[in-house]
């Protein structure tokens, strides 16, 4: 599926009666989520890397062809910043392995304040399995000034520069630097906060459909999980995808909520 959108987690209560039927216990809402989605990003692992037996409960509970996206520890990308990488980027792969074929790109998200250092995250995208896709969510803007050296890298590595946005407006360059994309979306500027409005999803519709072709791997994911503003904004960016004849995995009715069965 080229171009799989999906939600940053699924353990949101605000989700109930939106995504979740009100009375569904939480332990089923993976399974629930599956029906809506064919793709989540594992942020979990960012705060706390689970087991692999934990990883490998979520491959047990989700179908085949379901794409899990990993978000790398912060004790890689925050604590350690990047520095003797092997033995984090080992664990988090050995413990991921449990997903077994559901695993899909590992993210890594830099701080707000990481300046500017290609060579250290040469060395990290290094220890990563050949493989396995890397996106790199970058912030600090010294990573755009030394624009030659970081594409380099990048493309080395077959990695994916992560395109991010926050209120509507992109906080990275659109640079293409693999032949497949990742995209987050934080929160737009629409009401009710933190909505996109029709006008920003259709702009990252054709953003992405103008960089990468139909066939290439894209995946989306709305980390804006506010009210359950992910579910929705990430169906209807779905149907604006899907109306520039792009194939798009499943997403919920895109006309305001999605309904709630009752289990």
């Amino acid at each position: 599926m080229p171009m799989l959108v999906g939600t940053s987690g699924w353990q949101y209560k605000d989700w109930r009666g939106v995504l979740y039927p009100p009375r569904q216990p939480q332990r089923l809402w993976l399974e629930e989520y599956t029906r809506h989605f064919a793709t989540v990003e594992n942020n979990n692992a960012f705060y706390r890397l689970p087991s692999k037996e934990v990883f490998g409960s979520w491959r047990e509970r989700t179908p085949e062809g379901f794409v899990v996206a990993v978000k790398a520890s912060r004790y890689l990308t925050h604590m350690k910043r990047l520095r003797d990488p092997r033995e984090p980027v080992t664990r988090l792969m050995d413990r991921a392995e449990g997903l077994g074929d559901r695993l899909g790109p590992v993210l890594l998200q830099l701080p707000s304040h990481f300046r500017e250092d290609t060579g250290a995250l040469d060395a990290c995208l290094s220890c990563f399995p050949g493989s396995t896709r890397v996106a790199v969510e970058l912030r600090h803007p010294s990573w755009w000034e030394a624009e030659r050296e970081l594409r380099a890298v990048l493309e080395r590595h077959g990695s994916s520069l992560c395109w991010a946005d926050r209120d509507s407006r992109p906080m990275t360059p659109l640079w293409r630097t693999a032949a497949w994309g990742y995209v987050r979306l934080h929160g737009g500027s629409a009401k009710p906060p933190p909505r996109y409005g029709r006008q920003a999803l259709n702009s990252w519709a054709r953003r992405v459909s103008d960089t990468w072709p139909d066939e290439d791997d894209v995946y989306v994911y709305f980390n804006n999980d506010t009210g359950a503003a992910a579910v929705v904004d990430a169906a209807k960016f779905a149907r604006a995808a899907s109306a520039l004849g792009r194939t798009v995995s499943h997403t919920p009715p895109a006309s305001g909520a999605p309904a709630a069965r009752e289990t």
